[in-house]
């Protein structure tokens, strides 16, 4: 300072202006300056770093700190380096509150949007994670819940820094949340019931499922309902918090399917013709694909027949699979009993008259 002031005798150096000394004004400035050339060089050069480092690791948690790096503006550092030069000068209480409040609001406001930038780098990780489409858009509205309660937050914390008594207004706040709460308690149900559907996944778009008396193929799951395309073709609207009280099949997670089926045979029917249907069944099986065999026994004595029991498992969920295979073993059993002159039993009833 004092080589300006011999290099420019000319200028008012001593003179005193709202406080100040000219002098005082002069090395402000240079002193914003300096801070606005280090902040942006230092910018720069972690950006720089940040960079290469990203282009080195696996991980992509780095490219989300250069965007928050990336979100420090030049207007943002340019105040940071003018509070501190204003601040080497005698300045009016009211200039000093006015800064004051400007720097808390936008520090407020650049830590909030850091803090979305890493909610939104961990969602859109969920969001390619989970491939069903309802399941995105619930990890959206998540997201938009969480950002208006981060920005609410951030609006409570600069009125605290600005003096502003915000204990009343939480409260009024809490006192109207609870009101809007009861009134929309069976709404907020539902919504969180469908949060459960979406994260703990009992059921998927296009799952077959059973709930009570209702079954069928769900077709969407919202917000407040879900819809089940039934079996005979109508829409059925079923509310997200009944299904998550109720007990619910579903027929896609299923891996195989135990089947259970009997047949008899008339009381006429030969004891080692008999002895061999068992044998029967299982050549029947042993060509028949996606198909195992648990057992087949002769199991009673019924009023018309001789009842035998077969228990196989398909080796797959699906339904449309599971008819053709029981199709198949009808026709083939129709086809053997046919060849081996065995009768398959109908209702009969047998009258003896004493003469």
């Amino acid at each position: 300072m004092e080589y300006l002031e011999s290099t420019l005798p000319f200028l008012p150096w001593d003179e005193m202006y709202w406080g100040n000394a000219f002098s005082e004004y002069v090395w402000a400035v240079l002193f914003f300056a300096l801070l606005v050339v280090a902040f942006g060089l230092a910018q720069r050069l972690v950006l720089s770093r940040l960079k290469v480092w990203a282009q080195k690791t696996a991980t992509d948690i780095d490219d989300a700190v250069i965007r928050i790096a990336e979100t420090l503006k030049p207007p943002f550092y340019m105040f940071i380096a003018f509070y501190f030069a204003i601040r080497t000068l005698e300045i009016s209480g009211l200039a000093a509150k006015v800064t004051d409040a400007i720097l808390i609001i936008w520090i407020t406001y650049q830590v909030v949007a850091a803090v979305q930038i890493l909610i939104d780098y961990l969602l859109e990780k969920k969001i390619v994670s989970g491939g069903d489409k309802n399941r995105k858009s619930a990890i959206r509205m998540l997201s938009n819940i969480g950002k208006g309660v981060l920005w609410a937050l951030g609006v409570l914390i600069v009125l605290s820094n600005l003096g502003v008594d915000v204990t009343s207004l939480i409260a009024g706040l809490g006192i109207g949340g609870v009101a809007v709460a009861f009134a929309l308690q069976n709404v907020l149900e539902d919504l969180f019931s469908s949060f459960t559907i979406y994260f703990d996944r009992p059921f998927e778009a296009g799952d077959f499922i059973v709930v009570g008396s209702t079954m069928g193929t769900v077709q969407h799951i919202g917000v407040k309902s879900t819809r089940i395309k039934s079996l005979q073709g109508e829409e059925i609207v079923v509310s997200n918090k009944e299904l998550t009280n109720a007990t619910i099949q579903n027929f896609k997670k299923m891996e195989k399917r135990r089947v259970v089926f009997t047949f008899g045979v008339t009381y006429e029917t030969d004891t080692a013709k008999m002895k061999r249907i068992p044998s029967m069944i299982a050549d029947i099986f042993s060509s028949i694909e996606n198909v195992d065999l648990d057992r087949a026994h002769f199991s009673s004595f019924d009023d018309s027949s001789l009842s035998y029991e077969v228990v196989y498992h398909v080796l797959d969920g699906d339904y449309n699979l599971y008819m053709d295979i029981q199709q198949e073993v009808n026709y083939r059993l129709k086809d053997v009993f046919e060849k081996e002159g065995i009768s398959m039993a109908y209702p009969t009833r047998t009258v003896y008259v004493k003469q």
